[in-house]
């Protein structure tokens, strides 16, 4: 299993156990391709994440949520 964690700027959309689909972008950098996710229909997104650490499965689930005073955190698990 592997976790990644998306913000979610607008709170309520997701909840603990909620099914999830992602959509990937990649991004050329001066670094290299860089990919980023963001949980679909545009609810969430996740930090830039090296090539070398690409998803290889676009589903997967809400296992926690953790909210601050700007945004809310929500952690996706994916199986790979």
């Amino acid at each position: 299993m592997r976790q990644i964690e998306f913000k979610m700027e607008r709170p309520g959309l997701l909840n603990v156990g909620d099914e999830i689909e992602v959509e990937e972008s990649k991004l050329s950098t001066l670094q290299g391709i860089i990919y980023y996710y963001t949980i679909v229909p545009a609810l969430a997104m996740s930090n830039n994440i090296p090539a070398r650490d690409k998803l290889k499965c676009f589903k997967g689930k809400v296992v926690d949520i953790r909210t601050t005073e700007s945004a809310s955190f929500v952690m996706g698990e994916f199986e790979e």
